[in-house]
């Protein structure tokens, strides 16, 4: 537990004040931190996202690095051909980034990703998973969460499938490196920002996006809820190396999914006299998906 404690305070700041994300919005930190670990000699790669909206419009930049905005199917193609115009000129040591959202990443930019992923590009590629096309008004992606309401999955009409395993379908092309992270973990966080950084080859970093506007949440909670989140395995942290599964973090008592589910205006409906039995659906299966992950860890060092 001692390295998952909570630091905030940065000594140098890579990022330039005034970000136009919303308040209580993950991307504006986690962006801050990851600039802090990987300097000014980075390209930054951003896909159609909100992120694409806080990086600021032509000819202002959030970060202080260099900025390349692309479509929302083409981001780890163009990283790749940034990464290789780099190589060009003999600068290895320069960093090259995608900063996407789960829109671009679960489902438009998924082919691409797993071209790059396929090539082992020197590239690291960081999802901000937030549940949906936030940016655009709300709709359903791949990873919105069982039982949450979107714009094109409105109450009554919930969503009634899974999220995609998108860390299983990452991890499956042998990469290096992959984690999930969580701003409210955020030594864990930067630890990983720094393996990723080192790695030989492409590597994948998920983070639980807080998102306000679209969880229907008190701005001033999106890291208590960050922290609920891992705490009743609704989002784990782990990592992959090259199929080898490890947990960073097992919760020290069972707290059940209501807990965090509760503080999002986005399940509001579960809680309803009349509701479903959604919520013990839900709660079977995060069990079974954190027994699932237990197994792989324990059987990853047995070969």
């Amino acid at each position: 537990m001692a390295d998952l404690v909570y630091k905030f305070l940065i000594g140098e700041e890579k990022v330039y004040p005034g970000a136009l994300s919303c308040r209580g919005c993950g991307w504006a930190l986690l962006v801050r931190h990851i600039a802090s670990i990987l300097g000014e000699n980075t390209v930054y790669v951003v896909p159609a996202s909100c992120y694409s909206i806080i990086a600021g419009p032509y000819g202002y930049n959030h970060v202080k690095g260099s900025t390349v905005h692309t479509v929302f199917a083409a981001a780890p193609a163009t990283a790749t051909g940034v990464r290789a115009a780099l190589d060009r000129q003999g600068n290895k040591d320069a960093n090259v980034v995608v900063l996407a959202g789960d829109g671009g990443t679960f489902d438009i930019g998924l082919q691409s990703l797993s071209g790059a992923a396929s090539r082992g590009e020197r590239i690291i590629y960081v999802c901000n998973n937030n549940g949906a096309y936030m940016n655009t008004g709300i709709q359903t992606s791949t990873a919105t969460p069982y039982g949450a309401v979107t714009t094109t999955n409105p109450n009554p009409s919930y969503k009634k499938t899974w999220p995609k395993d998108l860390m299983g379908i990452v991890s499956s092309h042998n990469i290096p490196y992959a984690a999930t992270c969580s701003l409210a973990f955020i030594q864990d966080f930067r630890r990983k920002v720094e393996r990723a950084k080192n790695a030989d080859g492409f590597s994948f970093l998920m983070i639980d996006g807080p998102c306000p506007p679209g969880h229907k949440t008190d701005p001033s909670q999106s890291i208590s809820i960050a922290r609920l989140a891992v705490e009743t395995k609704l989002f784990p942290l782990f990592e992959v190396e090259h199929h080898r599964v490890k947990i960073n973090y097992y919760p020290k008592k069972e707290i059940p999914v209501e807990e965090c589910l509760k503080l999002q205006g986005r399940f509001r409906h579960l809680f309803k006299e009349n509701a479903t039995d959604a919520l013990k659906t839900i709660q079977e299966q995060v069990d079974s998906n954190w027994k699932r992950l237990v197994k792989l860890e324990e059987i990853s060092y047995q070969f």
